[in-house]
C-alpha cells in the first residue's frame, strides 16, 4: 500500500503516532514551517507544496489567496502524479487539506480525512471518502450540521500519544536560554485576531509578571512595538513550546486543539483566551479539562485562582484512536464510500463565514 500525507506542522504531529505504526509506505506533502521536519521520519520522500496564510496582522485581498492557493495545488498535483497513491491522508481545517484533497480528486485518489476542529471544518472535506470524529456526539453534529457522511467515530485524539511521547528540555535550561524565572507564557494563535493584540498585551503588562510571548502567526517585530514592559519578552521563529509550557508558571493562549490537548496532557495550569471562536471544538474539550475559557480583560483574575488541568483518559482514548483509524486505513475501499458533495460543501464555507 502506497499512502500520501498533506499535512502542517500540527496535523503531522497529529498523524506521526498513526504513521508511526503504519506498514505503507509513504510520501509527504509538507505546508508551512516544520511540518517537513515531523513526516521525515515516516516518508520516502517529502514534496513542499506552500504554506499558510502567514501574518493575520498584513492582509491578502481573496484574489491574491485564490492565486496562492492554486498555485500550491498545482504543486501538490506535480508531486502526486505518477506516483501509484492508493490513498491521501488529511487533518486539520487549514491551507494543507483545502490543497491536498484538491489535488487528490483531480487525480481521483480517494482521501482518508481526520477531523477535529468539528465546528469549523474546512470545506473541501465535503470530497473526502470517509472522515473521523473524535466522538459520537461530534460526529452526529458534522452530519446534521454539515450533511456530511461515511463519518467514524475512533473515540479519542491521536495528537495525545504523540504529545505524551514528547521528551522535554529541563525547565531549569529553557529559564536560562530566555533568562527568565516563574514566568507567564503567551500564545498568541488562530483564535485571535490582530485588533486583538494591543488589547492583549497591556492586560498582560497589568500583571507586573515577566512574560513570554511565542506570536506564532503574527509577525514578532510588530508584537514588540506593541510592548512598553521591561518584564515581557517577544520570542522570534520556531520555538519548543511543549518545553516552554513544561518550564511555565502558567499558560495564557488564544489557540485551538492542539495547545488545548498539550496543555492537558502535560498538565499545565493554562488560561484559554475566548477569542473570536465562541463554539469550538477546542473550547468544549479546555472546558472538559477544567481550563478556564475567559475575555481578556478577565485574565488576571483567572489566573489567581488557576489550577492543574484534569488530563482524564487522553492518552488513553488516543491510543484507541489511533488503532481504529490505521483500521479505517487498511480496510478503507472507495467503492464502498461516497463523498458528501456540495451540498455539504456550500455548508461549510456559508459557516466558515462567521470564522474569518
Amino acid at each position: 500500500m502506497k499512502i500520501a500525507v498533506a499535512a502542517e506542522a500540527a496535523p503531522a504531529r497529529t498523524l506521526a503516532p498513526i504513521l508511526e505504526k503504519l506498514e505503507a509506505e509513504c510520501l509527504g506533502l509538507s505546508h508551512g514551517p516544520g511540518a517537513a521536519d515531523i513526516l521525515k521520519p515516516f516518508c520516502s520522500h517529502i514534496y513542499p507544496i506552500g504554506s499558510s496564510r502567514g501574518n493575520p496582522l498584513q492582509k491578502r485581498s481573496r484574489t491574491h489567496i485564490a492565486y496562492l492557493v492554486a498555485g500550491d495545488t498545482l504543486k501538490a498535483v506535480k508531486a502526486l502524479k505518477g506516483k501509484n497513491i492508493d490513498l491521501l491522508l488529511s487533518c486539520g481545517n487549514a491551507g494543507d487539506v483545502r490543497k491536498g484533497i484538491s489535488a487528490a480528486n483531480i487525480l481521483r485518489i480517494p482521501v482518508l480525512h481526520l477531523e477535529q476542529d468539528i465546528y469549523n471544518p474546512i470545506e473541501m472535506i465535503a470530497f473526502a471518502g470517509q472522515i473521523t470524529a473524535p466522538s459520537s456526539r461530534y460526529k452526529k453534529y458534522l452530519e446534521d450540521n454539515y450533511l456530511l457522511k461515511n463519518i467514524e467515530n475512533i473515540g479519542g485524539y491521536p495528537l495525545a500519544s504523540y504529545i505524551n511521547q514528547m521528551t522535554l528540555k529541563h525547565p531549569q535550561d529553557v529559564k536560562n536560554t530566555y533568562q527568565m524565572d516563574d514566568f507567564i507564557l503567551l500564545a498568541l494563535g488562530g483564535d485571535l485576531k490582530g485588533s486583538d493584540i494591543p488589547g492583549l498585551i497591556k492586560t498582560m503588562e497589568l500583571l507586573e509578571k515577566p512574560v513570554l510571548i511565542v506570536p506564532f502567526r503574527f509577525n514578532s517585530l510588530q508584537v514588540r512595538k506593541m510592548v512598553q514592559s521591561s518584564l515581557i519578552k517577544v520570542v522570534d521563529g520556531f520555538v519548543d513550546l511543549p518545553s516552554l509550557m513544561g518550564s511555565c508558571q502558567a499558560m495564557v493562549y488564544g489557540a485551538g486543539m492542539g495547545i488545548t490537548l498539550e496543555a492537558g496532557v502535560l498538565e499545565v495550569p493554562s488560561i484559554k483566551i475566548k477569542g473570536f471562536h465562541h463554539e469550538h471544538s477546542s473550547v468544549d474539550l479546555a472546558r472538559d479539562l477544567g481550563i478556564p475559557v475567559v475575555d481578556i480583560e478577565d485574565i488576571p483574575s483567572a489566573l489567581s485562582t488557576l489550577n492543574k488541568p484534569q488530563s482524564k483518559n487522553l492518552v488513553k482514548d488516543a491510543e484507541v484512536a489511533i488503532d481504529k483509524f490505521i483500521n479505517l486505513l487498511y480496510n478503507f475501499k472507495s467503492e464502498d464510500t461516497s463523498k458528501s458533495g456540495w451540498a455539504a460543501f456550500n455548508k461549510i464555507w456559508k459557516a466558515r463565514s462567521k470564522f474569518r
